[in-house]
C-alpha cells in the first residue's frame, strides 16, 4: 500500500512538473510573440534623449508624456518629438546632436570634431528654422553667430565661430540668417549654398580639381560614393585632359574604369570650374568668367581630352543607370554655375532619401534594414517632400517611430 502511494505521488509530481513545464513554454511563447510596448513616460523619455542626447527635466518629461497620453494633435509621440525638437524645451538638439550630425559633410576625413564652422552654422539655421532644405546647395545664405565678445565674421578665417563655440554660446538660439553677399561679398552669381561657404571651399576647392566637392557631395548629400554611381556606356567626350587614356600603357583601364565616373562627373563638376581657395589669403576665390588653371592642369597627360571653357554644366546621368537617381523632369539638366547644379542634385529622390535615412540612422541608432524599417522609411521621405523639405520634422518623425524600441 505505501510502495503504490509512493508511486501515485511520484506520477502526480511528474504531472504537475510536465503541466508547470507547459505553462512556463506557453509563457515564453506569448511573450515572444507579443513584446511589451514602452509606456509613455518611457517613449517620451527615449524620444528626448534620442533627439537631444541628454534626459528631460520633469516638467518636459510630462508635458512629452501628456501629449503622447491625450494623442494630441492626432499623433501624441510626433507631437512629443516636436518638444525635444523646440530650442526653448531642448537647446543640446542644436548644440549638440545636429552638431555632431552635420560636422563629418564639412570635411574630406569626415571627422565630427572639428571647429564649429559656417557651414555647420548654416546647416543647423536652416533646420531650426525650417528652411527648405533642398536649398541647401544652392541657396543665397549663411548663418552668424549673434553672442557678445565675437571676431567679426570674416571669409578670410574661422575665429566668429570657433569663438563662439569655445564661449559656449547656445547656437539653438544665437544663429542669425544672413546672406553669403552680405557677410563676404560673394558675387550673388558665385554662391551655392554651403558650398560656398568658407569651410565648404576650404575642404574641397582647395588645390586639387574641384572634382572633391563634386564626390563629397554625392557622398554626403545623396548617399553613393562615385563606385556606385560608375557609368561605362557615357560618352567621354568631356572629361578632362589630365585623365590619362592608358594608364599604365593600358587603355583598358581607363575604358572599364575611370571613364565610368569621369563621363558622369566632368561634365557636371564643370559648374566649378570658375572656384578656387588660396591657402595664402585663405579665403574663397571666385573668378566669374575665369576658368581657373586646375581644370586645365596636366594637359599633357592626353592632349586631345577635353578644354573647360565656362562653367557650363550638363548631366549625362538622366539617362542609364543613374537614372535611378530620381532626376526632377521639370528641370532642365544642364546649366551654368554651381547653384543650378546644386539644384540639380537636391531635387533627386536621392538626395531625399538619403537625409531621412541618415536621420533615422542617428536617432534610432540603427540601420534600416527590416522591412517595417525600409516601411517607415518610405512614409517619412513622403513626408519630407510635401512637407517642402523640413528636416526638423524628419527628426521628429523618426523619433516617434522608433520611440518603442
Amino acid at each position: 500500500m505505501k510502495q503504490r502511494s509512493k508511486n501515485r505521488r511520484r506520477r502526480d509530481g511528474v504531472a504537475r512538473r510536465a503541466t508547470c513545464g507547459a505553462c512556463v513554454l506557453a509563457l515564453l511563447a506569448a511573450q515572444a510573440a507579443a513584446p511589451a510596448v514602452a509606456g509613455p513616460y518611457e517613449q517620451a523619455r527615449r524620444i528626448y534623449e534620442r533627439l537631444a542626447g541628454v534626459p528631460p527635466s520633469a516638467t518636459v518629461l510630462q508635458m512629452m508624456a501628456n501629449d503622447i497620453i491625450n494623442n494630441t494633435g492626432g499623433n501624441g509621440l510626433v507631437t512629443a518629438a516636436a518638444v525635444a525638437t523646440n530650442p526653448q524645451y531642448a537647446p543640446d538638439f542644436y548644440d549638440v546632436t545636429l552638431k555632431e550630425f552635420i560636422n563629418p559633410w564639412t570635411n574630406r576625413n569626415q571627422s565630427a570634431f572639428v571647429p564649429f564652422n559656417d557651414y555647420t552654422a548654416t546647416v543647423i539655421g536652416m533646420i531650426r528654422d525650417d528652411i527648405p532644405f533642398n536649398t541647401v546647395l544652392s541657396a543665397n545664405i549663411l548663418y552668424t553667430v549673434n553672442a557678445p565678445n565675437l571676431p567679426p565674421v570674416s571669409p578670410a578665417n574661422n575665429d566668429h565661430y570657433a569663438t563662439a563655440e569655445a564661449n559656449g554660446v547656445d547656437f539653438s538660439t544665437a544663429l542669425t540668417q544672413t546672406t553669403q553677399t552680405a557677410a563676404y561679398g560673394t558675387p550673388s552669381q558665385g554662391v551655392a549654398g554651403v558650398w560656398t561657404t568658407r569651410a565648404g571651399a576650404a575642404a574641397y576647392f582647395v588645390l586639387g580639381t574641384n572634382r572633391a566637392q563634386f564626390r563629397f557631395t554625392m557622398l554626403n548629400y545623396l548617399c553613393h560614393d562615385m563606385q556606385l554611381v560608375m557609368d561605362n556606356t557615357r560618352p567621354t567626350d568631356r572629361v578632362r585632359q589630365d585623365v590619362a587614356r592608358s594608364p599604365g600603357g593600358d587603355s583598358r583601364v581607363f575604358l572599364n574604369n575611370c571613364a565610368g565616373c569621369h563621363s558622369g562627373m566632368d561634365p557636371m563638376a564643370q559648374a566649378f570650374a570658375y572656384y578656387d581657395f588660396n591657402t595664402t589669403t585663405n579665403q574663397m576665390v571666385y573668378a566669374q568668367g575665369q576658368v581657373q588653371p586646375k581644370y586645365v592642369k596636366n594637359p599633357q597627360n592626353f592632349p586631345w581630352g577635353f578644354v573647360t571653357p565656362d562653367d557650363t554644366w550638363r548631366n549625362r546621368w538622366r539617362t542609364g543607370p543613374n537614372a535611378d537617381l530620381g532626376w526632377d523632369q521639370s528641370l532642365p539638366g544642364s546649366g551654368e554655375g554651381a547653384a543650378s547644379l546644386g539644384m540639380e542634385l537636391e531635387n533627386t529622390t536621392a538626395f531625399a532619401n538619403c537625409q531621412v535615412v541618415k536621420v533615422f540612422q542617428t536617432v534610432c541608432m540603427r540601420a534600416p534594414t527590416s522591412s517595417a524599417d525600409q516601411t517607415t522609411i518610405a512614409g517619412i521621405q513622403a513626408l519630407f517632400v510635401q512637407s517642402n523639405y523640413d528636416l526638423k520634422q524628419v527628426f521628429q518623425q523618426s523619433a516617434a517611430s522608433c520611440a518603442g524600441s
